[in-house]
């Protein structure tokens, strides 16, 4: 009887190497990368979201990078739809898939089927963003006396975080984050979750060299470009490097301190998915510290009973 073709999630902090194991895995099993990152969506911005490049783009066939105008909002919910048609389409075909995620919501989002309660009304929104600019620890005190349990999981200093909770209680639906991999997959997968040693100067090393990489391969002019349509939207703002460079073109920051407090901004979300990788059920653990993709790979692949060649 023929095995279907897997489904393979990884998930890692930024600056591990996670695009390259995706790579080299997608490789070995002629399967398509499906994209769970809340930033590597938008168009125009392929090198400060770290989007792949056209070296893998032309070894590998992606999913869901660069398809959301940075001018605009868009949700977790909206990704969701698309990875389901993508994926849905991709098993039904046969093909394998390797969903990697720097986002644990949006990996969530790709494999499972989250609540996210109907669409908010425009006004309300408004009111609560008006009210998050006023007064956001206001905004922090109802959600936790509404929902101890979500607003202990939320990023209370996110405020788009803090809206999209209180809308989806508002609409009598449980917050995406207090769902997270509670439920069951839509899709049969194994789940893989790429750790560093435990030199976490190393990793800031890894760090500081991406954000270098980002700036001398044109990050400031992609910004430049891509803001010349009109403002960022209030999400892809968020975009690490999308506020700092916009404060170098405005003449806020010099380059050198945009590029410090991108590192530092890229540390804290690097810590904040190593914690959250914590929580991750079933999750195999997959040492990288040193490894070059291929065998990091190669070990995915033997947990997954197909040796490589």
């Amino acid at each position: 009887m023929t095995q279907p073709a897997p489904v393979v999630a990884l998930y890692g902090a930024t600056a591990l190497g996670k695009s390259d194991v995706a790579l080299a895995l997608a490789r070995e099993f002629g399967a398509d990368i499906v994209v769970a990152d809340s930033m590597q969506i938008y168009a125009g911005l392929p090198i400060v979201t770290n989007q792949p490049g056209p070296r893998a783009q032309a070894a590998a066939t992606y999913h869901l990078a660069g398809w959301a105008s940075p001018q605009q909002d868009h949700s977790v919910a909206e990704y969701s739809v698309r990875a389901h048609a993508v994926l849905d389409g991709l098993v039904r075909e046969g093909r394998g898939a390797v969903v990697e995620g720097g986002s644990g919501l949006y990996l969530r989002a790709a494999l499972g089927d989250l609540s996210y309660g109907g669409s908010p009304h425009e006004d309300d929104r408004r009111a609560l963003e008006e009210r998050w600019r006023r007064e956001p620890q206001a905004l922090v005190a109802e959600l936790t006396e509404r929902a101890p349990d979500v607003a202990a999981r939320v990023d209370t200093k996110n405020g788009r975080r803090v809206i999209r909770a209180l809308e989806a209680l508002d609409a009598g639906a449980p917050a995406p984050q207090d769902e997270l991999w509670s439920a069951g997959g839509r899709y049969a997968h194994r789940l893989f979750a790429l750790v560093p040693d435990d030199d976490r100067a190393a990793l800031t090393a890894r760090i500081d060299r991406r954000v270098d990489a980002m700036l001398a391969a044109g990050a400031l002019a992609e910004v430049a470009a891509a803001r010349t349509a009109g403002p960022f939207s209030q999400t892809a703002a968020q975009a690490i490097g999308v506020r700092e460079l916009c404060a170098v073109l405005d003449g806020e920051l010099t380059l050198d301190e945009a590029a410090a407090r991108m590192k530092t901004r890229t540390r804290t979300l690097a810590r904040r998915q190593l914690t959250w990788m914590r929580k991750l059920p079933s999750a195999a653990l997959v040492p990288v510290t040193g490894r070059a993709p291929a065998d990091v790979a190669g070990d995915i692949l033997r947990a997954l009973g197909e040796p490589p060649d």
